[in-house]
């Protein structure tokens, strides 16, 4: 069995740059458990309002920053900083942006109202991690996306990066979590994150109110492999998920999940070269 070499992890949260979760332990153990088994590995995270850049050492990264991404007709810059976490010897890049992420909280405001504007931070977001990867001419063999906030990653990978020499063989896995969003996207979502080489063929489940359920289900069709992460999550999105007919990686235990996904990268990479060979 070939072996996936080098594994990108699109994040939504890490430890200990935001409080403890389910997602931020898994998004700070995971990539160290990897790593420790010999994959090489890039880690990326939104740089969150709330995570203290002095404390937490965070610099920019000049020569990745300075590119404009173009949402809904509006130049946003991309700022990209780094950090290290030296019991890990790892390194996390964070996609960072005035608008978006500096002196704002996470999902919800002080209030805990969710920001209005979430639908086009995961497109920054996520548009961000994609062209830093291709400015570090580093070429991932899986991309494992984690939360909804990497949503439309697979979705990307699939459509308008297809050709980029960085994501031309990448293969694709999205972990599903109980975190969730509760307000719908703004109804023009399908239009905001419209790139060439996106059709709307690819977008026509987004349609009605753009939920979570939804926002999941495209990760789904454009990605090569699941997990379900979280032990409970939303009914119809574990069903939707089960009958894609992709490789598919049942809840782990905490002490089992990182050698379940080691392994799980492998089978869906050479389930990627098997279609390859039947082409």
């Amino acid at each position: 069995m070939a072996k996936a070499n080098k594994i990108l992890f699109i994040t939504q949260e890490i430890t200990p740059y935001v409080p403890e979760s389910e997602m931020s332990i898994t998004g700070r153990k995971l990539p160290q458990a990897i790593q420790d088994k010999g994959r090489e590995i890039r880690t990326f995270m939104p740089k969150w309002g709330n995570i203290n850049e002095r404390r937490n050492q965070l610099h920019e990264v000049i020569r990745l920053s300075g590119m404009n991404l173009i949402i809904d007709d509006t130049d946003h810059p991309l700022i990209i900083k780094v950090a290290s976490i030296p019991a890990a010897r790892m390194q996390v890049y964070f996609i960072d942006n005035d608008d978006y992420f500096q002196n704002r909280l996470q999902i919800c405001d002080e209030n805990g109202e969710e920001y209005e504007d979430n639908d086009a931070r995961v497109i920054f977001y996520n548009r961000g991690v994609l062209e830093t990867v291709k400015k570090l001419r580093w070429c991932p063999d899986i991309i494992h996306c984690q939360g909804w906030m990497s949503a439309l990653a697979p979705l990307y990978v699939k459509t308008a990066y297809r050709e980029e020499p960085s994501y031309r063989d990448s293969k694709v896995i999205f972990s599903l979590y109980e975190s969730d969003f509760k307000q719908p996207f703004h109804p023009d979502f399908a239009n905001k994150l419209m790139l060439k080489g996106i059709a709307k063929k690819h977008l026509t489940m987004l349609h009605g109110d753009i939920d979570y359920v939804t926002v999941c289900k495209l990760a789904i069709d454009y990605s090569d492999g699941i997990i379900q992460q979280s032990e409970h999550i939303n009914k119809e999105v574990l069903e939707y998920a089960r009958q894609s007919g992709k490789p598919f990686l049942e809840y782990q235990s905490p002490e089992n999940y990182a050698d379940a996904c080691n392994e799980f990268y492998d089978i869906v990479w050479n389930a990627g070269e098997e279609d390859k060979q039947e082409d």
